[in-house]
């Protein structure tokens, strides 16, 4: 059955409701006992693939506890087990895991190269399905009517590929939001909120990478529907839609008016909607969600990181009242944490998932560097995420940094701070957590907003010493006193975050940073030129830090210095 055909059941939306909470209960229930999950979840790895290639080189069946698990297994990142990983993506079995993958998941490494994930049965049914359903509990719990039509979400994510690319065993190799997981994995019920709505399948003629029309195809059937809900998970694919309905309005208000879609006759003219548009977009002198879609109810995305600035003005654009959960703290290699409640950023760490480890943020990692376990770790600090699971990643370093935000009867909260990469020109050492708090620290002293921010690192005009430049798009003007203040209450909140940055400033061998001015548009437009050259929207995220002189000149439309 299609997931359209799924949703169109008239009792699916009550058995979904029941799953996703039952699975939440069960996640909730767990959480009483974090030494004997983890505990369970080792042994299964150890018993399940102890006979693989990597088992037996790691002496699994040697493997007691978690401390003997630790001595055989070096920490690791994705390059440490991509040999293992090409091997079995060209059929070899038995290597990683005992089971053969269905799927490989795709994500982008900092090198920008594609990695492969390897997405087994018993990880979807052990690891991921679990905390997949659960992670919907607080929206549909709380806005029950998301579920009840097809067309009342709107799934920014959903983007299912006729014909997948493969890898060399002939296994699609694409995105989580690309999987049919009822089809894969026999699951009925999984398809997302939103994957049965008018706009989840698209004309066949529509180039697979030409993500800007699939985007624009989506947003001109939508305002023809009651939307009470938006799903993004990468939060700029939501920032994306207030100005993708001001940049498309005209094309879209004429295609409801004639009933086409991307110039195609599609079910029939609608003059009547297309004058409403009009009278909406005449009298606020502006487009905005909240006049296409007035009962939009909830945002769902990552609300941490770069999101934490811009999210609350960009949530008043799509109504007053309307809340933002957070997506779980998750990467396409595995969970982390799952919101169980409607806390606004942090999530319990799904402790029946993965083994976790964790080291302190400010160190560096290595093969052999030691870890703290979940019940070792302390609110208001934080971690590199270390995590092993049956579906063949072992102390996989998986690349991001969490922020413990409360234990909740011992099991830690956490909430993404962003990736593990860092700022460093000399020896300041800088997280992307710790720029984050600084500007917020700036905005609040100043009463400053803004749409979005980056910064680089550039030749001081002058001076001896280098100096960061920060390019940001405000969200109202700024005057120039303004601005100088907020320049140097952001260089003293950045010494007090980082010590490492104090230490190079104080000895001068970093310059002041500078700023520099955008116009509110500059990262939408440098965000839509991203997807536009075929990648993933789902896969054009925030960053903060931007080195490359070519994107930097995009952005701001100025050399760099």
């Amino acid at each position: 059955m299609t997931t359209s055909g799924r949703w169109a059941d008239a009792g699916h939306a009550d058995r979904y409701r029941k799953r996703v909470l039952a699975e939440r209960d069960r996640l909730t229930d767990g959480l009483a006992d974090l030494p004997g999950q983890q505990r369970h979840v080792l042994t299964d790895i150890l018993g399940f693939n102890g006979r693989t290639e990597f088992g037996k080189r790691h002496g699994f069946a040697r493997v007691r506890d978690i401390d003997d698990f630790r001595k055989a297994v070096p920490v690791q990142d994705y390059a440490a087990h991509a040999p293992l990983i090409e091997r079995t993506a060209q059929g070899e079995p038995n290597l990683l895991s005992a089971d053969r993958p269905v799927v490989y998941f795709t994500s982008s490494g900092s090198t920008g190269a594609h990695k492969k994930i390897p997405v087994t049965p018993r990880f979807m049914r052990n690891t991921f399905f679990p905390f997949y359903y659960a992670a919907w509990a607080p929206l549909i719990e709380n806005f029950p009517d998301v579920t009840h039509r097809p067309d009342a979400v709107l799934n920014l994510k959903h983007d299912p590929l006729a014909a997948p690319p493969t890898t060399a065993d002939g296994r699609p190799h694409v995105g989580a939001s690309q999987v049919d997981f009822g089809e894969k994995f026999g699951e009925p019920l999984s398809a997302e909120l939103g994957t049965a709505a008018p706009w989840a399948t698209l004309r066949a003629d529509i180039a697979p990478d030409d993500h800007l029309e699939k985007m624009y195809l989506r947003l001109r059937l939508a305002v023809q529907s009651d939307v009470r809900c938006l799903i993004g998970i990468n939060p700029a694919m939501i920032a994306a839609v207030p100005y993708q309905l001001t940049l498309w309005w005209d094309r879209i208000v004429k295609e409801v008016r004639d009933g086409t879609l991307g110039g195609v006759p599609h079910g029939g003219p609608d003059p009547r909607r297309a004058a409403e548009l009009e009278r909406l977009a005449d009298y606020f002198g502006t487009v905005s969600p909240a006049h296409v879609w007035p009962r939009i109810r909830a945002l769902f995305g990552w609300t941490t990181g770069m999101a934490s600035l811009y999210l609350p003005a960009l949530r008043e654009r799509f109504g007053t009242a309307v809340t933002a959960l957070p997506a779980p703290v998750a990467a396409s290699e595995g969970p982390v944490g799952v919101p169980l409640d409607r806390h606004g950023s942090a999530g319990s760490l799904v402790v029946s998932a993965a083994v976790y480890e964790f080291v302190d943020a400010d160190l560096d990692l290595e093969p052999g560097t030691e870890t703290l376990l979940p019940q070792e770790l302390e609110a208001g600090r934080e971690y590199h995420v270390i995590f092993s699971h049956v579906g063949g990643l072992y102390r996989y370093a998986v690349g991001d940094v969490v922020r413990v935000v409360d234990l909740f009867g011992g099991v830690p909260r956490v909430e993404y701070a962003g990736r593990a990469t860092r700022s460093d020109a000399a020896g300041e050492r800088l997280r992307e957590s710790q720029v984050v708090r600084a500007l917020r620290t700036a905005l609040t002293r100043t009463g400053l907003g803004l749409v979005n921010a980056a910064c680089r690192v550039e030749p001081a005009p002058g001076a001896a010493a280098p100096r960061y430049v920060f390019a940001i798009a405000p969200s109202t003007p700024w005057q120039d006193t303004e601005a100088a203040r907020f320049t140097v209450l952001l260089d003293a909140a950045l010494q007090a975050e980082s010590a490492d940055y104090r230490r190079v400033r104080v000895g001068n061998r970093l310059s002041a940073p500078a700023l520099r001015l955008l116009d509110p548009d500059a990262f939408h437009r440098a965000w839509h030129t991203a997807v536009g050259s075929g990648i993933r929207p789902t896969q054009v995220k925030d960053r903060l830090f931007r080195q490359d002189d070519s994107l930097w000149r995009e952005l701001t439309g100025a050399a760099p210095a």
